[in-house]
């Protein structure tokens, strides 16, 4: 009997061992599958024969014009799922409208942003806002940002319209609203003010405390 015993306490301890085993392999392999999904949450369209449902000609603003920028110029996203959006950033083309929507168009560029005010206050919209684009020089301020380019030159303060102001302000209140991003100038930004980068623009001719105003009363 103690022979038998012994036997099968061992037998139960080298079970109990492999049942444990199992369990904690099953727990490890549950959190690897874990972090698995949550990483293919941000990666799955990129899967061969896998595409993010997309609308063609779709704006994120009403009444904006759709021109797409290459794709060479901004990277496919599903923001804000895999990429919190908390910053607006503002731009000024050092350019007309039309050399800007043709550079934004070259996929040799390499950068574009999502959005264009023209002088007379027209926006077109060339990326998606779920989509990262190349606006900033700052990886992670392109990430977590909408950039909104402006028709004209730093140094001259008559590229900045009451039609402009006022369109661009709806535009960026639209964008505060949709991702609850704070209307103040920690959030709404110059590309001056990214991290890296050599730009200048806005410049000082753009009147930020008009412009904050006008996108409060647009809210």
């Amino acid at each position: 009997m103690g022979a038998t015993t012994e036997v099968t306490a061992k037998d139960g301890d080298r079970r109990l061992g492999r049942r444990a085993l199992l369990v904690g392999g099953a727990a490890a392999a549950l959190g690897t599958a874990v972090l698995a999904r949550e990483e293919l949450s941000r990666l799955w369209w990129r899967l061969p024969g896998v595409d993010k449902p997309r609308v063609a000609g779709a704006v994120d603003f009403r009444g904006a014009r759709w021109v797409a920028a290459s794709p060479a110029n901004y990277r496919r996203a599903d923001r804000p799922a895999d990429y919190p959006v908390d910053r607006v950033v503002i731009h000024v083309t050092q350019g007309g409208y039309a050399s800007a929507v043709k550079v934004f168009q070259d996929p040799a560029h390499g950068a574009a942003a999502h959005y264009i005010v023209r002088g007379d206050g027209r926006v077109t919209q060339l990326i998606r806002e779920l989509d990262v684009a190349f606006h900033a020089g700052n990886r992670e301020y392109n990430e977590r940002s909408v950039g909104i380019e402006h028709e004209g030159f730093v140094e001259k303060a008559d590229s900045f319209t009451d039609a402009m102001y006022a369109s661009s302000a709806r535009l960026t209140a639209a964008i505060c609203g949709r991702y609850g991003i704070p209307v103040d100038r920690e959030h709404v930004i110059g590309h001056v003010e990214v991290p890296g980068t050599d730009h200048t623009d806005p410049g000082p001719h753009w009147d930020w405390d008009r412009y904050l105003r006008l996108v409060r009363r647009s809210g």
